[in-house]
């Protein structure tokens, strides 16, 4: 089912591509494993996945040491922290996640950093922006993600490869667009002032129900749960 689905996936990524100038291979397909479990995600990597999402680092570490064990590749894979990630979780979060999604305070970022010093990493993050009104959605405000930015290239151990954010849910996928417009306006922006000594060239944004709408506003990274690992009949 998964490599069926996964095919299903490619192909819609391949029809929109052309309409919007983009190259199919230039979006990185995440695979949002939460609450799946290790032979579910062994049989996504067979199928083609490079990249794994996790939500909590207690999950995802015991299925990283898991897929470890059996050799599956882990050289070719990425992992992502994709949930919101608590300061006394960071220390076991670096040893792990390759890009970790979710940052959205300096006090976050200064901690990553520290962490990250004591195993000679330089840690890949994206600044998680609330772009939705919804109170549950957590995020640095649009506003203050500039100075946000501008602080946390200040960390040597931290290095920010772009900017991510969650839309509201919503009864139709379109609805979802402006605050993946809002999110691609807000990097455009930023890269325009000298804030950042970085290009910010990741955009992750859209899920399995709206990550077509997301590719249109320049998601180049969308984050998919149930259409991967989901009967999509």
């Amino acid at each position: 089912m998964v490599k069926e689905n996964l095919l299903k996936i490619k192909e819609r990524i391949s029809l929109i591509c052309p309409k919007i100038n983009r190259d199919p291979r230039s979006v990185t397909i995440v695979a949002v494993s939460k609450g799946r479990t290790p032979e579910e995600i062994k049989e996504a990597i067979e199928a083609g996945i490079h990249d794994i999402g996790e939500n909590k680092v207690q999950e995802a570490l015991t299925k990283y040491s898991g897929i470890r064990d059996t050799g599956y590749g882990l050289r070719d894979i990425q992992w992502h922290m994709v949930g919101h990630l608590q300061t006394n979780k960071v220390k076991q979060a670096v040893k792990i996640f390759d890009l970790i999604q979710s940052v959205d305070s300096l006090h976050l970022a200064e901690e990553i950093d520290k962490q990250a010093a004591r195993i000679n990493k330089i840690q890949d993050v994206l600044i998680e922006v609330k772009t939705s009104p919804e109170a549950t959605k957590f995020g640095v405000n649009p506003e203050a993600t500039g100075e946000l930015i501008k602080e946390i290239t200040q960390l040597p151990n931290v290095r920010i490869k772009g900017l991510m954010t969650i839309a509201p849910l919503v009864d139709n996928p379109d609805k979802a667009r402006p605050f993946f417009k809002q999110l691609r306006e807000l990097r455009d922006n930023i890269i325009a002032l000298p804030v950042t000594r970085y290009p910010l060239p990741v955009l992750s944004m859209g899920m399995t129900d709206d990550f077509e709408i997301a590719m249109e506003e320049g998601s180049n990274m969308v984050r998919l749960g149930r259409a991967i690992f989901e009967n999509a009949d």
